[in-house]
């Protein structure tokens, strides 16, 4: 259930690993073990930093949390606590989308957040990543946003039919970017 890989020639240590299937036990106990099917911890070693990158597979749901610091296990410590913070956040929010329409309908087709990571500062397409669209509201779309830790959501709307693209404000509000077809 929990996978704890390295990445850039790093390797994690068995110790690493215990402590980070440890720390996580604190995020299991928040969703409730038959509702995750996996954990995936990415660690990453830089020359001033580490990077720990965590996301939960809970049904259709994903949540994700990233983090940089010096030393590799407050990274880790950090980033659980980013992800303990985003659930009890959210928790009334799902708590109260999964109790009007049930999860099926919530999250109705698999969306892979990670497939929406970029380097914003790179000059060249260095990826190109699919995703599945999940029909959902403008509401649905904003908490799995949230729940992603992205400042932006790719999603189809379920009233219009269309791609739409979410997207929080510097004022930290949210706005929508709908598509159109154009017509030759």
């Amino acid at each position: 259930m929990i996978e704890v890989i390295g990445k850039n020639n790093f390797v994690p240590t068995e110790a690493i690993k215990k402590y980070a299937e440890d720390k996580l036990q604190k995020v299991i106990k928040l969703f409730g073990e038959d509702t995750i099917s996996k954990i995936r911890v990415v660690t990453k070693v830089y020359p001033d930093h580490h990077k720990v990158e965590v996301t939960v597979f809970a049904g259709k749901q994903h949540i994700r949390a990233e983090v940089q610091e010096p030393d590799m296990y407050a990274a880790i410590d950090l980033s659980i606590d980013k992800l303990v913070a985003q659930i009890k956040k959210n928790r009334d929010k799902l708590r109260s989308h999964l109790e009007k329409t049930g999860i099926k309908e919530v999250f109705s087709t698999e969306f892979d957040a990670l497939a929406l990571e970029k380097e914003m500062k790179a000059t060249t397409l260095v990826k190109n990543k699919k995703i599945e669209l999940a029909p959902m509201t403008k509401e649905e779309a904003i908490m799995q946003m949230e729940l992603s830790d992205h400042d932006f959501f790719v999603y189809l709307d379920v009233n219009t039919k269309r791609t739409n693209v979410l997207y929080k404000r510097h004022d930290g509000d949210y706005a929508v970017i709908e598509t159109e077809e154009k017509l030759n």
